[in-house]
């Protein structure tokens, strides 16, 4: 019912403004004596007016901002301690973070530290590493690149990250992880082999390298950090999980 009557809200609408419009023609012909208006001109603001009101009523489509990988130097401290977690259950877990450490050798660079951060609705973390991290990727320089990630990679990002580290020999990756993403799906499984057979050293995050990270990553206003009661205990289930998926 409340359809049909803003149905005939817009009718009545549209015909009062077409009444309206046709009188204010009519009186410029009366007021203007010989300044005759044709009925052209007429029908064309009629046209205009119902164009007008069909153009009121048009949903226009929503322009969304692309999405961008957040880059910075430290974490904030109540996001590290959600997401990098490593509880078995990743309930609401939806990003990735990843806190980075490259060594150049022996250049004048020194040392690279920072992390990324992804929300696994657009470009993830782990392939815009390469893109924004390493820009100026020498093949001269022999990189030594490790990676604190929240979560292991996908399949997909397993299998871009398999291609670069066989396309360049001079990198040598590490990734620890917190936790393992998904690690049941056989895609997953595969994805986690091929970074292995790559070259790529993959590890479950200790106790501490959850204490080094939140040191080295995080805006921690000097507080030490208190590990939860069983981080020890899920460092071992994961740990097992992947060592079998490897073997």
């Amino acid at each position: 019912m409340a359809e049909k009557r803003c149905s005939l809200t817009r009718g009545k609408r549209k015909e009062d403004l077409s009444t309206e419009t046709t009188m204010d023609v009519q009186k410029i012909k009366n007021e203007g004596g010989n300044a005759d208006v044709p009925l052209s001109e007429v029908e064309a603001s009629n046209a205009a007016v119902a164009g007008s009101e069909k153009a009121d009523f048009q949903v226009e489509p929503m322009e969304l901002p692309a999405f961008e990988i957040i880059k910075g130097d430290r974490i904030e401290s109540f996001a590290f301690k959600f997401q990098f977690k490593n509880v078995e259950y990743s309930s609401g877990r939806n990003k990735t973070f990843l806190c980075y450490l490259v060594d150049k050798g022996n250049t004048t660079d020194g040392l690279m530290r920072g992390y990324l951060e992804d929300e696994h609705t657009g470009s993830h973390a782990e392939e815009a590493f390469f893109i924004q991290c390493l820009p100026n990727y020498d093949p001269s320089v022999r990189y030594t690149v490790t990676w604190y990630v929240s979560s292991s990679p996908c399949s997909a990002c397993a299998a871009k990250i398999s291609e670069v580290l066989k396309a360049r020999k001079n990198i040598k990756l590490n990734i620890f992880a917190a936790r393992l993403f998904e690690w049941e799906e056989t895609d997953i499984q595969a994805g986690l082999k091929a970074l292995h057979t790559a070259g790529c050293k993959l590890r479950v995050m200790k106790p501490l390298d959850f204490s080094y990270t939140w040191d080295t990553f995080v805006e921690n206003e000097d507080e030490p950090l208190n590990l939860w009661e069983d981080c020890q205990e899920n460092y071992e289930y994961y740990q097992g999980k992947l060592a079998d998926i490897l073997q």
